[in-house]
């Protein structure tokens, strides 16, 4: 009795064989799995993409002040100087209501800036008038020999968070001091303010000479505090 067994594989074993070897060797010949190219199709999408990225890195890098913004329009209206002192103890508050600065800041390069102020002495407000004419007077300001008070900025340090270390000279009767200014910087829109204050000793510039140049009645020390509003050109 013969059986007819039923075989799902129509190719003689030595033909699967040989198949089998051939496929191996395609895939081995050059090294590289025949899903190669696909992922070559793959990945160069990606490739591109990132060169494209790299690229406009390094031109940004290149030209990191391509739009940099200028504030060097000082606007009066919204700037201002104080100053602080004490007299027997007691706070005593005043200002000088005309003067003129000039400002040229590029956050984006801040060691490139400079500040001058000129500051009119006989424009002083303590908001007694006997004690403005004091003030505007020989053994103090001395307005008639020395009208005008002025700092000039001579380097723009950073600090950190909009905050700067502005050094440079102040010059009052006559008498020059080189000081560091502490300022921060904030914008609102294409307005920028910078504001700060300091201290300085009015014995070094000879402000109170002779009954005045003791500090019993009026102390050695003066607040000065400032407001300069600029807007972008």
């Amino acid at each position: 009795m013969h059986t007819n067994a039923h075989n799902d594989n129509p190719l003689p074993r030595r033909t699967l064989r040989a198949v089998t070897v051939c496929t191996t060797r395609e895939r081995t010949a050059t090294g590289t799995p025949i899903a190669t190219p696909t992922r070559a199709r793959l990945m160069t999408p990606a490739i591109t993409l990132v060169t494209a990225l790299v690229t406009t890195l390094m031109m940004s890098l290149a030209t990191p002040h391509a739009h940099a913004v200028e504030y060097n329009q000082v606007q009066a209206a919204g700037s201002s100087i104080t100053f602080r002192y004490q007299q027997m103890g007691v706070d005593m508050d005043g200002k000088f209501g005309r003067f003129n600065s000039r400002v040229s800041f590029d956050p984006a390069q801040p060691a490139k800036a400079s500040a001058s102020i000129d500051i009119d002495l006989a424009s002083i407000d303590t908001g007694v008038k006997e004690a403005d004419e004091e003030a505007t007077g020989k053994a103090w300001f001395n307005t008639k020999a020395h009208p005008t008070a002025s700092f000039v900025s001579s380097g723009v340090k950073p600090l950190g968070n909009n905050r700067y270390a502005v050094s440079g000279k102040l010059s009052i009767k006559g008498k020059t001091q080189e000081i560091v200014v502490p300022a921060s910087f904030t914008t609102q829109g294409k307005s920028g303010s910078f504001d700060g204050s300091f201290t300085i000793r009015r014995s070094d510039f000879a402000i109170g000479e002779g009954a005045w140049a003791k500090f019993d009645i009026v102390a050695n020390d003066i607040v000065v505090k400032f407001r300069i509003v600029t807007s972008a050109k």
